[in-house]
């Protein structure tokens, strides 16, 4: 028997690139497979893929879902970024206008008019207060203390809810930590912080890692030392915290808890609405208990 020997590798006829026909190439889309030449090259998480590849793959991420009913996106912590660069420039604009400076910003006009002070909300109907003096702080190390623990717990939960969900999350707890101070505190005391909120993240956090079946020991022990240090401390509004952290640990089941079907998004609306309604309810009623007084 006789066999002709195999032709040399280099001349075997190379591929054509399948949106340019006239070029060459040893490069194949990791997705696909089809040929593809270097300015048809896209990077990809694992390898190089076509542009129709990559147009796909984005689509198929902005229809995925998280667990929770929220859009998968490729820029997680987008909220969480809004919200701190918004705390921040509360911060400067306090400082910059204020006689004390940085370390006092709490002397600034702007400060003044967003500091929750229950009585003023009651007699001049300044409800704007309850939200405004969530993004306020008492000097850098207030500001700094808050965006820290807002960078450990927010990305996370962004990324479990999907923003509009986490946007609500941290708003409730916000707006619940101010209602527990209008509500319950001194009517002429001054309130201002993000902490309600953090604190809101907090018990979303224990409540998320319950329902994924997860260790939260670590994260009580967090919530446990701070509730202490808020007892301890002067000048710390523990009615803040509690309210917030109700409150979003309320909003959290809502979210959590949902029935996973087609009726989830309008379930978790209709609940956070009813968590809404509450608290408008409860401003309402303190209202009427100041101002008769």
């Amino acid at each position: 028997m006789s066999s002709q020997p195999h032709p040399p590798a280099e001349s075997a006829a190379a591929p054509r690139c399948y949106r340019h026909r006239d070029r060459e190439t040893w490069v194949s889309c990791t997705r696909c497979g089809r040929p593809i030449c270097p300015d048809c090259l896209r990077p990809a998480a694992v390898g190089f893929q076509c542009p129709e590849c990559v147009a796909e793959g984005r689509v198929s991420t902005r229809q995925a879902r998280t667990p929770y009913g929220g859009r998968v996106v490729e820029r997680t912590g987008l909220v969480t970024m809004i919200v701190a660069v918004l705390n921040v420039a509360a911060y400067l604009a306090t400082a910059a206008t204020s006689p004390g400076g940085f370390a006092r910003n709490y002397d600034a006009a702007l400060f003044n008019r967003l500091e929750l002070v229950p009585i003023l909300v009651a007699r001049s109907e300044e409800y704007g207060r309850l939200i405004g003096a969530a993004f306020l702080h008492f000097g850098p190390v207030h500001l700094l203390v808050n965006m820290i623990a807002l960078a450990v717990v927010g990305p996370p939960l962004e990324r479990v809810f999907g923003h509009w969900r986490f946007a609500a999350l941290y708003l409730i707890s916000a707006l619940g930590g101010s209602v527990a101070v209008y509500l319950l505190d001194r009517p002429f005391s001054a309130v201002a912080g993000a902490s309600g909120a953090i604190y809101g993240l907090f018990a979303a956090t224990v409540v998320v890692l319950r329902k994924l079946g997860l260790d939260s020991r670590a994260m009580i022990v967090v919530i446990v030392f701070n509730f202490a240090l808020s007892v301890s401390l002067p000048g710390i509004s523990l009615l803040g915290h509690l309210g917030g952290f109700i409150a979003g640990g309320l909003t959290a089941l809502a979210l959590v808890y949902a029935p996973p079907n087609p009726s989830r998004t309008s379930a978790q609306i209709l609940a956070l609405g009813g968590l809404l309604a509450v608290l408008v309810g409860l401003v309402v009623y303190r209202t009427s208990v100041l101002v008769a007084g």
